[in-house]
């Protein structure tokens, strides 16, 4: 499987440097033999912060919105990949109208991103389903009693992000 962002969002430089197989993911666990993926990948211990400018507005990221729910939208990227080798993700920084920012609200937009960033090493991350916590099968299906009545991209989130959609 080649990790690539599915858009923009890393650098590819960035991706074809961190994101190499056998580095960052296709690594077996010597003991178990599986491979070591979502939530236990050799980049475990590390902290990921995805920040996004968007030109839509607000509304238009949310769960009806034309653009799909921001949440969704990173999924691949927050969960596909930077989860995917073992990072610990935090709710993403979202700018959203960032092309009509007025002077202040650019200004306010800094402060928070800087007090984020602060943030980085304590701030909670998203509470991703691990592959071997217990919560999915051998098949790698999320087992009956986990997440009941829930399916899609949520159901793989253990409560609600921050940002997002709802868990459990």
């Amino acid at each position: 499987m080649g990790l690539r962002p599915s858009g923009a969002p890393l650098p590819q430089r960035l991706a074809d440097r961190v994101f190499v197989k056998g580095f960052a993911y296709g690594v077996r666990d010597p003991d178990s033999c599986r491979t070591r993926r979502y939530g236990d990948g050799l980049l475990r211990g590390k902290r990921a912060l995805v920040v996004v400018t968007a030109g839509a507005p607000e509304p238009s990221l949310g769960p009806r919105g034309v653009n799909g729910h921001i949440d969704e939208l990173l999924f691949p990227l927050q969960h596909g990949t930077l989860f995917y080798t073992g990072m610990s993700v935090l709710p993403p920084f979202v700018v959203p109208g960032a092309d009509r920012l007025s002077v202040a609200e650019c200004a306010c937009t800094t402060t928070a991103l800087r007090e984020r960033l602060r943030a980085l090493p304590t701030g909670a991350p998203i509470p991703f389903r691990h592959q071997d916590g217990g919560e999915y099968d051998e098949d790698l299906v999320l087992r009956p009693g986990v997440a009941p009545g829930r399916s899609g991209l949520g159901a793989h989130v253990a409560r609600p992000a921050v940002s997002g959609p709802g868990g459990d």
